[in-house]
């Protein structure tokens, strides 16, 4: 069936080629786009406009037509007389041009019996055929999946769509506005690096061929980041993108972009201030308003956020007292209790935080600062001086998610190498995910670094505020092979 749709199609592609049209032109002489045209159609009319657009409507009726096309501002109706028109002008508008094909129409603007404001044709030019039927012309394209592989085409077809992605560069230019108003400088970090740091993720591996060698696509913008402030920068951040060679869900993505942001001389204290005003800003930005619904519940964004301690947390929900000498054994009885899968590799900090993921986090629904994570769980964070079993960490988070992460940024280079190194027993033990000791880091710090803080978050937030899943707020998302 499709073969043949397209047969007939280009067979109208040559039929337009022999009659003097080319059918895919470089040039067009647009003069306005279809919704200045609606908006200035009082001082216009009389005037001759050239518009473009995708066809989207098409019924003819003896020696007249209508049509509507569509560019980005909107649709306009086309009326065409075939007595308006030279020679086979209109016949070959109505025999050969359809859906999905875009043109160029020239002529003036009139308003119909019906109200409607028009453009009434005096010429007319192919600017692209569609060789391929749209969708909705024989059958819908309703599958998220499809619409996820054939993004083109859920973008040609629902507005909302679209909208979506302009709300995704307010979500951002947001960030970068707020961060410039307070006196950071933004820079850009290479995606390569030695030693993929900054995060826990399994990295992707490329190859450098004019060098010979192979490198890490990175997995967190920290590291570098870190360095500029080694280097005398004290307000610096980056928006990038990331790499992580992990599992897709309804929030993992293998490549995403994020913001990471570190301020010389600012407290936890402080950071929590000005994390939560960046996300009141956002929130009010592109929601509209300080409320915003996930997943059935009302996100109160504008009320107070609560404090929440993990330790206290993970003792009321799991019934593990983190204070005490608990054991990786210990743990993992407790994940069986809870018929909680884990993979024997896992150490101490990863079943903490496997445990904590399960059974606590789905509660912490409205928008909190979580504080005084696990050091196991934390090996780039300040240890807390009152406890140090503690770190000075937080996260934002709302609707059972993990919406940012923050530190009091460790900047002791002893304690630096001694956690790397932990963390090294770990990837040795089998936990891919496990960051890898970074020599070039560590010699930074040993120059010294001033006490900071440091904070980023993904796209994810942005997903979270329009109720959707990571992978339907990214353009063309990876998928899966047919």
């Amino acid at each position: 069936m499709l073969d043949k749709i397209k047969q007939i199609k280009l067979k109208k592609l040559e039929n337009l080629r022999n009659a003097g049209f080319d059918p895919f032109p470089e040039k067009t002489e647009r003069s306005m786009t279809n919704w200045e045209a609606l908006e200035k159609f009082d001082e216009l009319q009389g005037k001759e406009i050239s518009l473009v657009g995708r066809v989207r409507s098409l019924r003819s009726m003896g020696g007249l037509a209508f049509c509507h096309i569509e560019d980005e501002s909107g649709k306009i109706q086309v009326f065409l007389k075939k007595e308006n028109l030279k020679d086979r002008e209109y016949d070959l508008f109505v025999e050969n041009i359809e859906l999905g094909d875009f043109t160029e129409v020239k002529g003036k603007l009139f308003l119909t019996k019906t109200g409607e404001k028009t453009l009434e044709a005096r010429d007319w030019k192919i600017l692209s055929k569609s060789l391929l039927p749209l969708p909705t012309e024989y059958f819908g394209l309703k599958d998220m999946e499809e619409l996820l592989r054939r993004r083109y085409l859920d973008l040609a077809f629902n507005p909302e769509t679209r909208e979506l992605f302009r709300q995704k560069n307010l979500f951002w230019q947001t960030v970068r506005s707020f961060l410039a108003k307070k006196g950071f400088l933004e820079v850009q970090t290479p995606v390569l690096e030695n030693i993929p740091g900054g995060a826990e993720a399994e990295p992707f591996v490329t190859r450098h061929n004019a060098l010979s060698r192979d490198y890490y696509m990175r997995i967190s913008l920290e590291l570098p980041l870190k360095k500029l402030l080694v280097g005398g920068y004290e307000k610096v951040f980056e928006i990038g993108r990331v790499f992580r060679n992990e599992g897709i869900d309804r929030e993992h993505l293998q490549e995403y972009d994020m913001v990471e942001l570190y301020c010389a001389y600012t407290s936890l204290k402080e950071g929590m201030r000005l994390t939560k005003k960046i996300y009141q800003e956002v929130v009010k930005k592109v929601a509209g308003k300080m409320e915003t619904e996930h997943e059935g519940s009302q996100i109160n964004w504008g009320g107070k956020w609560e404090t929440e301690d993990y330790f206290k947390l993970f003792k009321q929900e799991a019934g593990l007292d983190l204070n005490r000498n608990i054991s990786v054994d210990d743990l993992r009885k407790k994940a069986d209790e809870l018929k909680i899968e884990y993979k024997p590799e896992y150490g101490k900090g990863r079943m903490i935080d496997l445990i904590f993921k399960k059974v606590v986090r789905p509660k912490m629904v409205q928008p909190c600062f979580l504080v005084g994570h696990p050091v196991e769980v934390s090996p780039l964070a300040k240890k807390d001086p009152k406890n140090p079993r503690k770190v000075l960490r937080l996260q934002v988070m709302a609707g059972g998610m993990e919406l940012g992460n923050g530190f009091a940024e460790l900047n002791d280079p002893i304690d630096q190498r001694a956690r790397f190194e932990e963390q090294m027993k770990l990837r040795e033990a089998g936990d891919k995910e496990a960051q890898m000791l970074d020599e070039d880091f560590v010699e930074a710090l040993e120059y010294g670094m001033p006490p900071a803080f440091g904070f980023g978050f993904s796209e994810r937030l942005f997903a979270f505020l329009m109720n959707k899943s990571v992978r339907e707020t990214v353009i063309f998302p990876p998928m899966k092979e047919k």
